[in-house]
């Protein structure tokens, strides 16, 4: 990608293009509104136009700077990335609290960053992670605001009926992820592998960015690779926490097609520099 001048108000994903699997080992190819939203996201079009042999990019919008959100985000599509990676968290079931839908019960926008007014910014896809607890509480306000993915996590304390929220996500028209803290065995998604179109390992514990990569995720990598080839299952196989140019070869090695880039992706983005022919 050729690049332009720097600037501070358009800063670019550079980690982006270094994440791409041919630009970390040398083989591979690059993947290269009306203001109410609908009652159902056909996201399934959308997503499954990316194949799951090239390496997706998600930024995440969790280290963005929010008075400047817009433009951030469309810095980071017109820099190539594919999917925008959307942290929703209760101050429950992690200790913060981030963005929330889109509209509240009276029709106005929440004052907060929203879904559904990024849905109206990107062409990008959007997943969204729910740290919360009771996600299928707000699994419907969040896909009319414009979720393509919607991941939730499969411990009891967030919760507590997975397969049931699982189908809930698909048939309100989204795909359906399922995420596993960096202590949670893959034993306990072995049983929804067959309906997931998304399995989220999280590489730091949730909460914040910045945090760093915690190595034995490789491993839960590489075994939930070999438990999928074993029931004959090909879901996404995505990582979110301290992916950075340096160790993203190592998830990707271990099976991951999805890389979530948090701080390293957006907080510390530049313009990307055209490399000689």
């Amino acid at each position: 990608m050729a690049a332009t001048a720097s600037s501070p108000s358009s800063s670019l994903c550079a980690t982006t293009v270094l994440l791409r699997k041919g630009n970390l080992n040398g083989g591979g190819r690059l993947a290269t509104h009306s203001l109410l939203p609908q009652t159902t996201v056909r996201a399934t079009v959308r997503v499954d136009k990316f194949s799951k042999s090239d390496i997706i990019v998600s930024p995440s919008i969790l280290s963005a700077n929010f008075s400047k959100l817009g433009e951030q985000v469309k810095a980071v599509e017109v820099a190539g990335c594919d999917w925008i990676h959307v942290d929703v968290m209760d101050g429950r079931f992690v200790p913060n609290i981030t963005i929330g839908p889109s509209l509240s019960g009276r029709g106005k926008y929440y004052f907060e960053p929203s879904v559904f007014l990024l849905s109206k910014l990107l062409v990008m896809k959007i997943s969204l992670l729910q740290m919360i607890v009771e996600p299928e509480q707000r699994v419907p306000d969040f896909i009319k605001a414009g979720a393509d993915i919607v991941s939730v996590h499969c411990e009891q304390s967030s919760t507590i009926h997975l397969h049931r929220t699982v189908n809930q996500i698909k048939s309100l028209g989204a795909k359906a992820g399922v995420v596993l803290n960096p202590a949670t065995p893959l034993s306990a998604i072995e049983y929804v592998l067959d309906v997931v179109d998304l399995v989220l390992i999280m590489s730091v514990n949730p909460g914040f960015g910045g945090q760093s990569f915690i190595e034995s995720q490789v491993k839960k990598i590489s075994e939930l690779r070999r438990l999928c080839a074993e029931k004959g299952v090909n879901p996404w196989i995505e990582v979110d926490g301290g992916v950075t140019p340096s160790n993203a070869y190592k998830v990707i090695e271990a099976g991951a097609n999805a890389l979530v880039a948090g701080s390293a992706g957006i907080k510390t983005s530049k313009r990307p520099v055209a490399l000689p022919v």
